[in-house]
């Protein structure tokens, strides 16, 4: 499959086509507009199949995996459509003989940067609430995985999106994705991907007092208690940090165990980590390939220096050897807390165990490095679950359960370095509009 190299040119055009169909589009009753996401969700669904295989082919996932992704990205489309006339403003008290309204307007043109970790549904996670509240798109796509983000776009002519509604970007990230952080004509950004280069996208955004939202980059705690359900808890520990190879935002990469129970916990994982089923994506196992030999290289790289750094390997399975940029799935121990493994985002296969003795500590530890994005708290007790809640840093915190980024319906994004501002549930409406206060003098 041959993909188009675009550049500043190509952004520019697109940046002007989608500015010449915005107020049409915003003109255009909010319910018009969701039946046309209605019809993307039909579509989805429809096409789920040959979605989820193009995608799995494409980025190297389990196929079970992405099949979820192609009915998520539905359920976008789905959820989005019915919001579409439910987004509403506020009537504020005011002086005697004045109505004061504060509307809700889309930003106009909005530009969207996303990973090639969840092409599928993240396609449909940015664009369904900046579609409907009226703005119109430009996304550039992922070099390494663009193929299901081509396709969705060939279907938004099917459901009848006008055209220059929204416009696919594909090519490099210093080349288009730069052109496109650094459009004068761009209203809004959001942006998906690591820290650092986050920071160049909030930079970019800064020349033009640009608002945008950024979710970047995680390294979560899971805290798990000596009287949590460990037979519910650990193979949802276990899919947290192998689902799509480990490359996931919010896996649960740190694994946080009350002492007493850290051997029977360490010995469980260690079973499961020396029997995985690691193949290609089309035969469904239980971890698939990364994404890229760039992204193979620089997980085993960290892994070696973890090693070499004092760590221990507990488990691996060992890898195939079949074509693809496989990485063996890996439990460690005895990491310290201030080591690399421990701070810096692996983005791959691989799990550390760290004990802790007392409540302080394990707050401690999970509020340890950089980042914010997700947490997982696994005890009986919801006294202490409610109290780590507010301790734990984190923009989703899940109790006795870890949903990966959680529902459709649920804000996620992050605090710290995992950056800031929220995509899903209704929240992701108010960043992709903004408020306008209209005050009437009427007597």
């Amino acid at each position: 499959m041959e993909i188009s190299r675009m550049g500043a040119a190509e952004v520019d055009a697109a940046v002007r086509a989608a500015r010449a169909a915005q107020r049409p589009w915003a003109a255009l009753a909010p319910v018009e507009r969701g039946r046309i996401l209605y019809r993307m969700a039909e579509l989805v669904r429809r096409d789920a199949e040959a979605l989820a295989v193009l995608e799995a082919t494409d980025t190297g996932k389990p196929l079970r995996q992405a099949r979820a992704d192609a009915a998520l990205a539905a359920r976008y489309f789905e959820f989005y459509a019915g919001a579409a006339d439910k987004h509403h403003g506020q009537v504020i008290p005011f002086q005697p003989g004045h109505q004061v309204v504060a509307k809700r307007e889309p930003r106009g043109v909005t530009g969207h940067i996303l990973p090639w970790n969840y092409p599928l549904q993240m396609t449909a996670r940015t664009l369904a609430p900046a579609l409907v509240t009226g703005n119109t798109v430009v996304l550039k796509a992922a070099e390494d995985a663009c193929a299901t983000a081509i396709r969705l776009f060939e279907l938004f002519a099917e459901a009848g999106l006008p055209a220059g509604v929204a416009h696919l970007i594909t090519g490099y990230g210093a080349e288009a994705g730069a052109a496109l952080a650094g459009h004068a004509g761009i209203d809004y950004l959001s942006f998906t991907g690591s820290t650092a280069t986050g920071r160049t996208i909030m930079e970019a955004c800064a020349r033009f007092t640009r608002p945008l939202t950024l979710e970047l980059g995680g390294k979560s705690p899971q805290l798990l208690f000596a009287d949590a359900d460990l037979d519910a808890a650990l193979p949802v520990i276990l899919n947290a940090i192998l689902q799509n190879g480990g490359q996931t935002c919010s896996a649960g990469s740190r694994l946080l165990v009350e002492a007493p129970i850290a051997r029977r916990v360490t010995d469980w994982l260690a079973h499961r980590f020396n029997n995985l089923s690691v193949g290609p994506a089309l035969e469904d196992p239980e971890v698939g390939p990364l994404i890229s030999a760039k992204q193979r290289d620089r997980v085993s790289g960290m892994l070696r220096e973890a090693v070499g750094a004092g760590a221990r390997v507990v488990a691996q399975t060992q890898v195939p050897d079949l074509p693809g940029f496989f990485v063996a799935p890996t439990l460690l121990a005895d990491a310290a807390p201030s080591s690399s493994i421990q701070q810096e985002e692996v983005f791959g296969p691989v799990l550390v165990v760290t004990p802790f003795r007392t409540v302080n500590q394990a707050v401690a530890l999970a509020n340890g490095t950089p980042y914010g994005l997700t947490a997982g708290i696994w005890t009986r007790d919801l006294s202490r679950a409610h109290d780590l809640c507010d301790r734990v840093r984190a923009g989703q915190v899940f109790i006795n359960t870890y949903g990966a980024g959680g529902g459709v319906e649920l804000p996620f994004g992050g605090t710290k370095a995992s950056g800031f501002g929220r995509e899903k549930g209704m929240a992701a409406l108010d960043e992709v509009t903004e408020l306008k206060t209209v005050v009437l003098k009427y007597l």
